[in-house]
């Protein structure tokens, strides 16, 4: 928040609480429970008439607050709001717009890049933001494996980062690089985190977090609620709304119950049944946005760490394409766009979603595997998986065809997901034990080759290089246990495809090579891609006029590429009037006397404030 006083604000005891005897008449004052309160100074976070704060509903964890690690959708919507990049991309039609950089520039052979740095922009201690905080980010990722596990991507081909003077930040890099435009790191303030030893265990959760956004995170608890603050110093302006809260739920119900009375402002990822239950729901407006992310199937082909030694527990028969490729065969992906999505998303097929048009990828005719389950047996059956007596496939070596099913435990799209694939691959002679754990663990258990299938999905940037890198030999697991793996894909011609991809800046020759790539990656079948769900959101229209979308054309207001929906959010006169309690009781003291023969007596008796979803103890 700019100069302000490092974000410290007053706090106020919990409301509810003692009872005070009365002796004689007179009334003693109340003795007050402290609890840990919201750094606004209210328990829920509701703040002052006249105040707005956009409440906003989420079912998954933030898997870490720290920058360099953090990489899950809950988690690198923070880092947006938090942090500054050189580049950002526009709520219109996401081409690259100046963010921390004000412009740019490359030598002729592509290999030296000089970023111009704005001026006059402040970490929210009040400390300016200079060139060295992003050399120094960059440089830490490029001598520290662990500032690399979320976006060391955007590093390994740098050759040296420097900053020759006050306005300036210089990038060389080995090669051509396509994506120095749009390097989406989060920038840190040196002065922060050069005390910072160990990037793998520090969490980053002592408030408030010193950043340079629009928002500061001023409250956390985990599992259960994210604050963030509106910097009122932000360069491009202050944000239209005074506070920003992410609320925990359990599941997409909850949180649906709580947007309907009020309690929460947006609720987001919903199921196809939640959406279509809202239409005309009063005060609630519904936005169907294209979607960028995709829901995938991995299969384990032998995980490995990037020394090539075997890791995990995958079953064995996987490593056989010709078993991955039958599997394929066994889903049919319109079914579950239709009995899982309701109609609400697109069939799968290449890595890249259709949202980017000119990067998508659809198998020809040729290359096809419609679903066919008589195709899938007779796959199985030429390959050299007999059934058994009790009618279960075994390999080679006799072991049977069980494998385990990582499913999101919260996340009723898995579940339905894991109910189909379960039944198809029993037509096929295969068992499949379900295993829904939560997200923390799905990453854990991803990361460690400890699955045989299990359900992944990421949102894409508009360049693709990010996804496309994590089926590379580079994003395997170091044998300590860092890195960012998806379906552990390990090959070599995936890998020359992608390294010239990443060197190509002619945009057409690049999108050829990308899609190859793709081609690539669907012919090895380690990540199945069952479909493209739309972004299913929905909002108080009491309290909010609407989002500012990306793109603009059926876009999404929520987990963007950039701040815009919450930055430029449009509060009602009754939000502004209400503030941001509106749907929640106030702090409140409960005083009650009792005299007993004259003798003291102290009765504690527990208030009656709604307990609402966003603060569930």
């Amino acid at each position: 928040m700019g100069v302000r006083s490092a974000g410290v604000r007053a706090r106020f005891p919990r409301a509810a609480v003692a009872v005070t005897a009365v002796i004689t008449g007179l009334l003693l004052p109340a003795v007050l429970t402290p609890r840990a309160l919201s750094a606004n100074g209210s328990e829920d976070g509701s703040g002052q008439a006249g105040e707005v704060t956009l409440r906003v509903g989420i079912q998954q964890e933030f898997d870490s607050l720290n920058p360099f690690l953090g990489f899950s959708r809950a988690a690198t919507e923070v880092f947006r709001l938090i942090y500054p990049t050189l580049t950002t991309h526009s709520s219109e039609d996401f081409s690259v717009v100046p963010e921390l950089a004000t412009d740019w520039e490359s030598s002729r052979d592509k290999l030296t890049w000089t970023f111009h740095i704005r001026e006059g922009v402040k970490w929210s201690d009040g400390e300016p933001v200079t060139v060295h905080d992003v050399a120094y980010t960059f440089n830490r990722m490029m001598t520290d494996s662990a500032a690399a596990t979320a976006n060391g991507n955007y590093v390994d081909n740098f050759a040296e980062v420097s900053a020759p003077d006050d306005g300036r930040v210089v990038i060389r890099t080995e090669t051509p690089q396509a994506t120095m435009r749009s390097l989406a790191v989060p920038i840190v303030p040196e002065h922060v985190w050069s005390r910072v030893d160990d990037v793998a265990d520090f969490a980053n959760r002592e408030m408030p977090i010193v950043g340079s956004g629009p928002f500061e995170v001023t409250g956390y608890r985990p599992q259960q609620y994210l604050t963030l603050e509106a910097d009122e110093d932000f360069w491009r302006g202050a944000p239209t709304i005074d506070r920003l809260r992410f609320v925990n739920f359990e599941n997409s119900d909850a949180a649906v119950q709580a947007l309907r009375k009020g309690e929460i402002d947006v609720a987001r990822k919903l199921t196809p049944a939640q959406f279509d239950a809202l239409k005309g729901a009063e005060d609630i407006e519904r936005v169907k946005g294209k979607g960028r992310r995709f829901y995938e199937l991995v299969l384990n082909p032998g995980a490995a760490n990037s020394a090539g030694e075997p890791i995990g527990t995958g079953h064995p028969a996987l490593r056989d394409v010709r078993v991955r490729r039958a599997l394929d065969r066994a889903i049919d992906r319109s079914e579950l766009v239709e009995r899982v999505l309701g109609g609400h998303g697109t069939v799968g097929a290449g890595y890249l979603p259709p949202i980017f048009r000119k990067y998508h990828w659809s198998p020809p005719p040729g290359q096809r595997r419609p679903f066919s389950l008589e195709a899938a047996n007779r796959a199985l059956d030429e390959a050299g998986y007999p059934r058994g007596p009790d009618g279960t496939r075994r390999d080679p070596s006799g072991r049977p065809l069980n494998f385990e099913f990582v499913l999101h435990g919260d996340s009723s799209t898995d579940a339905l997901v894991g109910k189909f694939v379960k039944e198809w691959l029993s037509e096929i002679g295969i068992e499949v034990s379900l295993q829904p754990v939560s997200d923390n663990q799905v990453n854990q258990r991803t990361t460690a080759g400890d699955f045989d299938m299990v359900i992944s999905g990421w949102s894409v940037n508009p360049d693709p290089d990010y996804v496309l890198r994590l089926q590379t030999c580079g994003a395997r697991p170091d044998p300590g246990g860092g890195g960012l793996p998806d379906s552990f894909l390990c090959d070599e011609r995936y890998d020359e495809l992608y390294a010239r991809q990443l060197a190509e800046f002619d945009r057409d020759a690049r999108v050829d090579l990308v899609k190859r790539a793709q081609r690539r990656f669907h012919e090895m079948a380690t990540g199945l891609i069952l479909f493209y769900p739309n972004a299913l959101e929905a909002y108080r229209s009491d309290r909010f006029a609407g989002f500012e979308k990306q793109p603009a054309d059926q876009g999404v207001i929520t987990a963007q590429q950039g701040y815009w929906g919450y930055y430029r959010a449009e509060p009602t006169e009754r939000a502004r009037t209400a503030g941001g309690g509106d749907g929640y009781r106030s702090a409140a003291f409960v005083i009650v006397g009792v005299l007993l023969l004259g003798a003291l007596a102290v009765v504690s008796v527990s208030a009656h404030r709604r307990r609402t979803a966003e603060h569930r103890e």
